[in-house]
């Protein structure tokens, strides 16, 4: 009884927010204005990640192997999803497969640069093409990770780059 009150505690504790910034939030979205990355949370959160891939079994690893190091993940299973997810929250790093179905990590890479030039970018990818490496990193990519790579690897880059 006592662990799961203690567990209970500090998950709700996770979602504690300061009211005065709440209202700064809403009364800057009624005149128009988007909510400020810097300003969208000042609780002591977990570093957020967007992971955009396609193939279920790869989100799933992914989601397991970073939120067990102490990472949120969100999960988009396409460009579109995770264009529209990443304009209307706030990560910390974008994570991109490069071969999707309807486009390619590196046009969602050149069109989540127009809106956010802040937030870094892995690629995380199977195309180990050196011609893929190098578009993504024109379209602003910080790093290009390829599959299948050492989890050790893989958190290190997610870490460098938070």
């Amino acid at each position: 009884m006592m662990i799961a009150w203690k567990r209970n505690r500090s998950i709700a504790r996770q979602f504690v927010d300061y009211p005065i910034i709440e209202v700064l939030r809403e009364c800057r979205r009624a005149i128009g204005l988007d909510v400020p990355k810097c300003e969208a949370d000042m609780s002591f959160s977990k570093p957020r990640v967007l992971f955009i891939e396609d193939d279920a079994d790869t989100r799933e690893l992914v989601w397991h192997v970073l939120t067990r190091e102490g990472y949120e993940v969100q999960l988009a299973e396409n460009a579109e999803q995770g264009a529209l997810l990443a304009k209307s929250e706030s990560f910390d790093l974008y994570m991109i497969d490069n071969w999707m179905p309807g486009t390619s990590g590196v046009d969602l890479c050149a069109k989540l640069r127009k809106f956010d030039t802040q937030t870094p970018i892995l690629f995380f990818s199977g195309a180990a093409y050196e011609q893929d490496r190098r578009e993504a990193m024109a379209a602003g990519a910080q790093r290009y990770l390829t599959k299948p790579a050492n989890i050790d690897e893989l958190l290190g880059e997610v870490s460098r780059l938070i």
